[in-house]
Formats: C-alpha cells, structure tokens, sequence
C-alpha cells in the first residue's frame, strides 16, 4: 500500500471497537492490481476449464471450513445477526455449483451441423474484471461476481466496501488456500478515490453491485468507452402489494420480512407498502404495528431478528429521512426511534404517507416502510410504478386473476407472489429496470457478462465456394489454378 496515506478502520458497528485497520490503495497501488491482474489473464484464460472449475470447487471446500469464523466476521463488521450471517456463508458456498451449471447453460459451446459446414458458438472471457462489493452481503454479492469471472477466464481486481474490508481479506485468503494463482484475483482497499481509481484503469469491465447514486457516477465514467463492459446491480424503492386475504397472520409475517429482514439493508426489501383503503386495510395496519412493536433488536450474537445497521451515520440518514417525511404530512404509526444501547441500534419505524401529495422517490436503505393506501388492483399496480427504479415487487392475494395482472402490469426485475420480497434464487437471473440496473442482470445470469461469444462457420477441408454471379468462373470457379512454384 501506498506511505504517508490516511488510515482505513472498519468498527463493530454494535460496540465501536476496531474490526481492521490498514492503509488504502492509492492510484500507484491501483495500477500495480491491474497490472498483475493483466499478466496473470492470459495463462489463466488458457487453463482448461475443468482446472480453472476445480479450484473454485476447493474454494467453497475452503470457505466451508472456515464457515464458523467467516460467519462471526461478518456479524462483527456489518452488525448482521449471526443467523443472517451465517445464511450469507451458505450462499457463498452454493453459488459455486450453481456458477458452474450457469456457464455450461448460458455460455457453452454450441455447434450446429449446417450440412458440409459448422456453426459453432464459444465464449471466450473479456480479460481484467473490476468487481466492486457493497458492506451489506461482503462475501456472497462480490463473489456472485468473482465465480462466474473466474470460471469464465477472467481476473479479477476486487475493491470492497470500505466498511468491510475485514471479510474481504479473509474471501482473498481463502481463494489463495484454494491454489488460485498468484495475479487472478488481487485486492484493492479503499473508499471513494481508490473506486475512483480503479474504474479509470486498464480494465477491461466492471460489475458492480450498491447504490443508484454510485451506479449513475460509473454510468457517467464509463460514456464513451463502450469497449469495456459495465454490470450495474442496484436498489430500488419496491413496493408490495396487498390485497384483502383470508390469513392476516401470514400477511402480515411476509410483510416483516419483506422490509425488516437485515434491518432493511437488503436492496429488494420492501419501501412501500400497498394495502387497500377501509376496514381491512385498517385492520391490517393495526395488526402489522403490533408485529413491528415486538421486532427483536440487539446484540447481533443473541438470538434477535435485527441487530444494528452498518453504522451510526446510517441510523442518522434514516432518522433525517423519516423528518422529512413528516414534515411533508406523513404520520408516523410506529415511529423509528434510536436505541440506548448504540448509536447504530434503532427500532423499526412504519409511516403512513397516503397523505403526502409527492411522496419522495428515494431508497431508504434501512428499517423504514412507507404505507400507501389503494382503492383497487389497477390503483395499486399504479402506486408500485411511480418510481424511477424497478428491482422488485410483489402481491399478496387469495385471487390468481390478481396475480396475472399483477405481473403483467407491475415495472420490475423481482416479481414475487405471496413470498417475501427478499427472496430470491441464485437459480434464476437477479437484477431490475429503470435505475435499478443497466440490463445486465446477476445471479443465474452473471455468466453472460462474464463472457462474449464467439462464433464461427468451419469446414473440415478447403474447397470451392460456389461462384456468385458476376465473377469469374475461370478464375473463381471449382478449376482453380495451381499457386506457381517459388
């Protein structure tokens, strides 16, 4: 790392204390990343794929010996419950097969007998991928990027959150364990300019995952270059949808999990809430406050749904946000409160903003949902449009009629019945419209940009093309004559 350089700590964000400490990269650092990661591409794109498979096989081996630590990390440095976190570490290990069936489905080699030729269809990967990681899943969202670029042929330079550079150090280690070589996978830490840096070097992409605002400034950077390739995975303001079920109970279960699950810091956690205007709307409310009053919150090793958020800084952004809400006319029904015990500890808050004329088209990336009242399916599937983003959404409804025209009227990526709107399967493509995204999504679908085709048209021997009109035949025809003797 770079001398005379400001110091990078990431903190417990439950008691304060110091997770790491080191020294960002700076631009000298950055480069030498790059550079190493460009010497190392092009022996690594040409290792058989069944090599290049068999260490990212050891690497989920790896990490699943070390699941226990990696897991208490993950709850130390980002204040995720140690349940959270430990689902985190499964991921990370799950995507490893899951990646190896998705560049087989997605990017394998495909020929087709054209009757005396071939068409043949390979990929080959893009060379020295830029991955940027978000603090909110540090170990599984940068490694959905890193398997299938690895996979593919590519190397790979990582810049991590700058809140969470404790578990990246400990992803890089257990590659190194895995036998990855030397320059395939090389970590950058550090914040703004060290992004900055990085997004500016000889790369030849790069996938990013984190908010709209930093997404729009990569989108900007990047104008002008369409030689390198750019995966934007962003948030979104979702709405979920509900209708007069039968089962309240269950309704109002999927709706705590839909926005409070990781204290909110999911990008498909719900933000808006639909439900209808009247008695069962009401009633439902009602319900869902009692629900939201008795949320656990606490040390995130006990045995609580939600510990702090990633930092005090965090708490004071959504505080200000639910200000300004009120001041535009929204009611707060259960207000979002900091907690004693920290200053990034705060309980769920739950605001009613039927009432405001132009409520703010915002991600508040943390445990705050907005009610918004409906008089139909139409009105609500309106309401869920009117945002700029489109990640996901979802319904909850007895009728499958409503759910047809749910899905077929609602702008998002993530489209879920009568589930939560955080979840979602590695099995199948992840990303949004709008500002959510920029049509490159993740998860099943990460293959594709990790790689680009190739196609070609091949005969087995050399003879004749037929002859268009026009051309000579003597010259061009099936009789062409000898190459003179040297």
């Amino acid at each position: 790392m770079s001398e005379n350089t400001p110091t990078l700590v990431s903190t417990n964000p439950s008691d304060g204390s110091v997770v790491w400490r080191g020294t960002p990269a700076g631009p000298e650092d950055v480069t030498g990343a790059v550079a190493a990661a460009r010497s190392a591409f092009p022996g690594w794109a040409t290792t058989p794929l069944e090599e290049r498979v068999a260490v990212v096989r050891r690497f989920a081996e790896v990490v699943e010996s070390h699941a226990g630590e990696l897991a208490a990390l993950i709850s130390a440095e980002t204040g995720k419950t140690l349940w959270d976190s430990r689902g985190e570490v499964s991921a990370v290990i799950g995507k490893v097969p899951i990646s190896i069936e998705a560049h087989e489905v997605r990017t394998g080699t495909r020929v087709v007998d054209l009757g005396g030729m071939t068409s043949v269809t390979r990929h080959r990967p893009h060379g020295v991928m830029a991955v940027f990681g978000p603090y909110n899943f540090p170990a599984h969202l940068p490694n959905g990027h890193i398997v299938p670029a690895l996979i593919a042929g590519n190397t790979v330079v990582l810049k991590p959150s700058e809140q969470a550079p404790a578990v990246a150090e400990a992803m890089e280690s257990h590659w190194r364990e895995a036998g990855l070589p030397p320059g395939v996978l090389n970590l950058v830490q550090g914040a703004t300019d060290t992004g900055r840096a990085l997004a500016a070097a000889d790369i030849d992409g790069l996938l990013f995952t984190g908010s709209a605002r930093t997404g729009a400034l990569l989108h900007r950077q990047f104008g002008g270059h369409p030689e390198k390739l750019l995966a934007l995975e962003m948030g979104g303001n979702n709405a979920l949808v509900v209708m007069a079920v039968a089962d309240v109970t269950a309704a109002v279960a999927h709706t705590v999990l839909s926005a409070y699950l990781s204290a909110g810091q999911r990008c498909t956690c719900a933000r808006r809430l639909v439900v209808p205007e009247g008695p069962w709307g009401d009633e439902f409310v009602g319900r869902l406050a009692v629900a939201i009053s008795r949320i656990t919150v606490g040390d995130p090793t006990d045995e609580v749904f939600m510990g702090p958020l990633i930092s005090p800084a965090a708490a004071e952004g959504l505080l200000a946000a639910q200000e300004h809400l009120i001041s535009l006319g929204a009611e707060a029904i259960v207000p979002l409160t900091r907690l004693e015990r920290g200053p990034a500890f705060v309980r769920p808050g739950l605001l009613d903003v039927s009432g405001v004329t132009d409520p703010p088209d915002e991600e508040y990336f943390g445990p705050l949902l907005q009610v918004v009242r409906h008089r139909s399916l139409g009105h609500a599937i309106e309401i869920a449009n009117r945002t700029r983003f489109g990640l996901s959404a979802g319904i909850l409804t007895d009728d499958p009629t409503d759910w047809e025209t749910f899905l077929s009227g609602v702008r998002a990526g993530v489209v879920n019945l009568n589930r939560p709107l955080t979840g979602a399967s590695s099995r199948a493509p992840f990303g949004g419209i709008g500002v959510s995204g920029n049509h490159r999504p993740s998860a099943f679908y990460a293959a594709d940009y990790c790689a680009h085709p190739v196609a070609s048209i091949e005969a087995a021997t050399l003879s004749p093309p037929p002859v268009p009109t026009g051309l000579d035949a003597d010259v061009f025809g099936p009789s062409l004559p000898d190459e003179p003797a040297p």
